[in-house]
């Protein structure tokens, strides 16, 4: 298996973790389920605070030359996005109850971030044709951001430069 294989391996896996994760955060707000809302946005945030953490410290700037930096504005402004709505998801499930329109702003909320999990998904074919010392590069920047285990909204508010 080549690096880069090795690469696009682990990243498709993290990418169906977290799609299936805001699922069952979906499922938890149908169900008005707030304990399990709660459990569910924690996995959310351990999850993607490393991912998101090496896509933009080591993968995005490597994807510049090839998409161009307007393009790579637009990953980071969804990154923005992803973490506004997972804090106002956090929020929602710390709630004691919910009622019908909080649930149905989780689900909304919840929905607005899956097209990125997705999109997010393809660019393994562009990280394949960067050089091997690059796709090293990225996969130990996942490796001291798994170390560090920041979740997204520790990770959004004490290292990330850019606020959202």
């Amino acid at each position: 298996m080549t690096i880069s294989d090795q690469f696009t391996e682990t990243f498709r896996q993290e990418h169906r973790e977290v799609r299936d994760l805001l699922f069952s955060l979906i499922n938890a707000f149908t169900d008005l389920d707030t304990t399990r809302a709660r459990r569910v946005v924690s996995a959310v945030a351990a999850a993607t605070g490393p991912h998101f953490r090496y896509e933009e410290e080591s993968m995005y700037p490597r994807l510049v030359p090839i998409f161009g930096a307007e393009y790579v504005g637009k990953l980071l402004a969804d990154h923005d996005g992803a973490i506004r709505n997972a804090r106002e998801l956090a929020e929602l499930a710390d709630l004691t109850e919910i009622d019908q329109p909080q649930a149905e702003r989780g689900i909304e909320l919840t929905r607005q971030i899956l097209p990125h999990v997705s999109d997010c998904d393809g660019l393994s074919i562009m990280v394949e044709t960067l050089p091997e010392e690059d796709v090293i590069d990225i996969l130990a920047t996942r490796d001291l951001a798994l170390e560090k285990n920041l979740d997204l909204l520790t990770w959004a508010g004490t290292v990330r430069t850019r606020r959202s």
